[in-house]
């Protein structure tokens, strides 16, 4: 007589009960491509180096920059309009030209006690009511800490002009009163010089603004007074 499975299902002798199979679930979860693995891990290492180099550089330039600062403690340079001499401020009314002669003198003083200055390239502009008269270049030279130099430029010629209503009635304004208000702009290519190391190029620019008594036939209608001019790095 056929004997009873765990089941409650009956089989013969000759009929062995069915097996059952476990299917393995889709998608392998629980298995790894070394490959890819071992790429992902180098990625990973790769970047966390190149992070912590980049830091140490970081960390690096800022102690040195600090230390240097410490030693030679950078003072900003002095610029002075010291004389200026204008001989000449005509407009004419009939093509708008204006003629001038201007002579200016200036000092540039470098306080630093370590630090010297090459300047590469100095250019002198003079404008008047916002308007650019003319460009003039000045010799380049290098001064050495604790140093005053002097600079000279002459601005001389005739430029075509359009002013407006408020800047005609401000010209008539000077030429009553004999003083004109110039403004001259330096626009320069420095690198300072710390000991022997040389700093890349700055670019710094230097603003007068002036009040100039014209000298008409050696007479002078007032005084100029020295002024000190604006750094702009």
């Amino acid at each position: 007589m056929p004997e009873p499975h765990l089941n409650g299902a009956y089989y013969g002798p000759s009929i062995p009960p069915p097996k059952h199979y476990h299917r393995p679930g889709r998608g392998g979860g629980g298995s790894c491509n070394p490959f890819s693995c071992c790429c992902g891990c180098l990625c990973n290492c790769i970047l966390s180096c190149i992070f912590q180099i980049l830091c140490t550089i970081v960390v690096v330039l800022g102690i040195i920059i600090l230390v240097l600062w410490l030693i030679f403690r950078p003072n900003k340079v002095k610029f002075y309009a010291n004389d200026a001499e204008l001989t000449q401020f005509d407009l004419s009314s009939t093509n708008n030209t204006l003629y001038y002669n201007l002579a200016l003198n200036m000092t540039v003083r470098n306080p630093n006690k370590r630090i010297g200055i090459y300047y590469d390239r100095i250019e002198a502009s003079a404008f008047y009511q916002g308007q650019r008269l003319k460009n003039v270049e000045l010799d380049s030279f290098y001064q050495p800490h604790k140093n005053t130099s002097s600079l000279h430029a002459v601005f001389q010629g005739q430029q075509l002009v359009t002013l407006g209503s408020d800047e005609a009635s401000n010209y008539k304004d000077d030429k009553n009163s004999g003083s004109y208000n110039i403004d001259v702009e330096l626009y320069m290519r420095i690198r300072l010089k710390f000991g022997w190391v040389k700093s890349p190029k700055f670019k710094p620019k230097i603003k007068c603004d002036l009040e100039i008594p014209l000298n008409s036939n050696g007479t002078a209608s007032g005084t100029f007074e020295s002024k000190r001019c604006g750094l702009d790095w």
